[in-house]
């Protein structure tokens, strides 16, 4: 197994520093251990790969653990494999190459071994008859050696298979006790019969030069926004025709909206979300700089707006569009008066980074916070309307129901909750995922959408690569959506409410049925997915990768 390097090391805490948010702290490291001069390509370390490698040791362990073997053979598996492979693949997949090259491994000793035999065979030839007659009972005994063993090994192999198949038997006791104990439908299965989205039907948006980290669609045209590590925000301009290589007689126009002068290095103003106004005139993006810079359609720069002092994580247009909401990792939330551009009223509620805002209305909203507080803010207001406290850890996401009624938030408490401005405690405590809940989507559907006769659902994504999908008038489960194999970033409901589309650090955008809980469709991209979105029509899913790439594909049924 390949050595980790100091320089490698050091830019894997670095990588994860940044991806944690911890800003100064990635910069001081960046300065002191010299990550630039290091030569070591980022965009070929997939995100989390610190994290990933710390987990591939303790898989390594258990690995260890599990094997019968003595220790020398254990070292001589994991010779086998590389690091990129350790830090890539789970444990069944490294214990598939362990076996495939240890064949291979062994047909090379056998080949060697028979060589042997041959030159042995030549001697024994040329040797008196007693030297052969030795050779021949050793030889015998031998064989006798080697066939007891095998004997034992086939021993080993059915008791190994016995205490597998009573192992999944007892798992799968426990997996039925607990669908029954839990009520509702058990969650589904990832459907055998999922269409493959060949790459040959889908559009690949090249230009950025660092990860994809935010898109969005124009809620009126085809026009496509994103918002990329290198700096700059992109408006892409997508055909209508179908999607793919060999559709298009031309690349799509592009809007290169530059967060910088001169350099194009400058990581403090990665691109961290956008957001279009509801008339699709205007483009709102937020930066690692703490400025929020408003652009035409056309890519021309029309505003900037300067008055937080850390970055900003999130910006929302309200519904009727003079204001824009901006939330920072200083600990506050800005509203800006988009007639006039100033500062309408900068909220300080909270104790520690804003991590989210969403508008409830045109004049109130929400905020949420890794001090584990969520705040309801009112225009004009010096204090909370509203304090919604019950989270153990940071609340990654919040979001409004359709009609403003419900709030939803996700937490690294590994909870997601309903609130409701009519009580103090959550309506709901949803605790059914195992690791930290990344972010949250209502469905566009029930009561004051257009979709009314349908039924509100709430979909979470995880870090344990589950996908959750809840009733929110009973407050139950009505799917586990199982079919990623890593953390998922994003979700999205298509404007029907029909579909869920899913993205994931697995490099996989899936398209569920929202009624059936199955994946419908997949697409394999080449990066870990951090966004997807649908078009206004529903007809084309745009995803953002971590290698530097935005694809769009067309969605039919």
């Amino acid at each position: 197994m390949g050595v980790l390097t100091a320089a490698e090391l050091n830019f894997l805490v670095f990588r994860y520093l940044q991806e944690s948010g911890f800003i100064h702290a990635a910069f001081t490291l960046g300065y002191e251990a010299g990550i630039h001069k290091g030569g070591i390509d980022g965009n070929a370390v997939p995100p989390g790969a610190l994290i990933t490698i710390v987990q591939k040791g303790l898989q390594y362990i258990e690995l260890e653990a599990n094997t019968e073997e003595n220790d020398e053979e254990i070292e001589k598996d994991f010779a086998l494999l590389e690091p990129i492979e350790i830090i890539t693949k789970d444990v069944e997949e490294l214990q598939q190459l362990v076996k495939k090259r240890k064949r291979e491994r062994s047909q090379t000793d056998r080949e060697k071994d028979r060589g042997k035999e041959k030159e042995r065979n030549e001697e024994h030839e040329r040797r008196p008859g007693g030297e052969r007659e030795r050779d021949r009972h050793d030889k015998e005994k031998e064989q006798v050696r080697e066939k007891d063993k095998s004997e034992k090994d086939r021993e080993h192999e059915k008791e190994k298979e016995k205490e597998k198949q009573h192992t999944e038997r007892i798992d799968k006791i426990k997996h039925d006790e607990d669908s029954l104990a839990g009520g509702g439908p058990t969650p589904m299965d990832v459907s055998v019969t999922a269409q493959e989205i060949s790459s040959t039907d889908v559009t690949v948006l090249e230009g950025h030069s660092s990860e994809v980290f935010a898109c969005a669609w124009s809620p009126t045209g085809s026009l496509l926004a994103s918002g990329s590590g290198d700096s700059t925000a992109r408006i892409w301009t997508i055909p209508d025709g179908p999607c793919g290589s060999n559709m298009q007689s031309s690349p799509p126009g592009v809007h290169v909206l530059k967060h910088f002068k001169g350099r194009t290095n400058e990581k403090s103003k990665d691109v961290t979300t956008l957001d279009w106004n509801g008339e699709g005139t205007l483009l709102a993006t937020g930066s690692y700089d703490g400025q929020a810079r408003i652009w035409s359609r056309d890519g021309e720069l029309k505003q900037t707006l300067f008055k937080h002092k850390g970055p900003i994580f999130s910006l929302k247009w309200n519904k009727k569009g003079d204001y824009l909401l901006s939330g920072s990792v200083d600990k506050t939330a800005i509203v800006w008066d988009t007639k006039t551009w100033e500062c309408k009223q900068q909220f300080e509620f909270h104790s520690a980074p804003t991590l989210d805002v969403d508008w409830r209305n045109n004049n109130s909203f929400a905020t949420c916070s890794t001090d584990s507080m969520i705040y309801v803010c009112k225009i004009g207001e010096q204090r909370p309307v509203k304090s919604f406290i019950g989270h153990q850890s940071e609340v990654n996401a919040i979001k409004w129901d359709p009609t403003g009624s419900f709030l939803a938030s996700c937490s690294d408490d590994v909870t997601a909750k309903i609130w409701s401005m009519k009580q103090d405690k959550c309506v709901f405590d949803f605790k059914e995922h195992t690791k930290e809940i990344y972010t949250i989507r209502w469905s566009p559907t029930g009561p004051g959408t257009n979709n009314p006769n349908q039924q509100l659902l709430l979909a979470s994504a995880s870090f344990d690569s589950t996908i959750k999908l809840w009733e929110v008038e009973q407050g139950r489960l009505l799917y586990s959506l199982s079919g990623h194999r890593q953390p998922v970033y994003s979700v999205a409901f298509s404007p029907d409410g029909e579909y869920l589309a899913s993205g994931s650090l697995d490099q996989c955008l899936h398209i569920w049925s929202v009624k059936e809980g199955r994946i419908l469709k997949t697409y394999r991209g080449t990066g870990g997915i951090f966004e997807v979105c649908w078009n206004k029509e529903g007809s084309k899913i745009a995803a953002c990768f971590s290698n530097n790439t935005v694809c769009v594909m067309d969605f039919r049924m």
